[in-house]
């Protein structure tokens, strides 16, 4: 092999290496606190439940109100993988459109409901 092949391959290999290496350094990374951190896991503590559909875009705009804080909501996925039809829970507890929120006391809303509203019926406090 000639000398610039191998110093090529090397330095692609390093280059590879090196982009292995923050990937895994990435991956690790500890979760940086969204700015509704604490309301979304009240939300949770407050026995509320967020039912809805991966390919549902009101569902992905209610998500993105809470930004970095969508993974502590209590959130369950009600469309199989194929999109084609609901989860047993789901169609168990009567969900017929998304996004439904179920309360404890029973009581639901549905479609995009606003931070404000959920506050007022949980009780959870939303950050000034």
């Amino acid at each position: 092999m000639k000398k610039d092949t191998k110093t090529v391959i090397g330095v692609l290999v390093l280059i590879v290496a090196a982009v292995v290496i923050v990937m895994a350094v990435s991956a690790n990374r500890p979760r940086t606190p969204g700015k509704l951190d604490a309301f979304a896991a009240c939300l949770k503590t407050s026995g509320v439940v967020f039912y809805g559909a991966y390919w549902c875009s009101h569902c992905q705009n209610q998500k993105a109100m809470f930004g970095k804080s969508e993974d502590l909501l209590p959130y369950v996925e009600c469309s199989n993988p194929s999109g084609t039809g609901q989860t047993a829970i789901c169609t168990q507890k009567g969900i017929q459109g998304y996004p439904t929120w179920i309360f404890k006391d029973g009581s639901e809303l549905t479609g995009e409901v606003p931070l404000d509203q959920l506050a007022q019926k949980t009780g959870c406090a939303l950050p000034q």
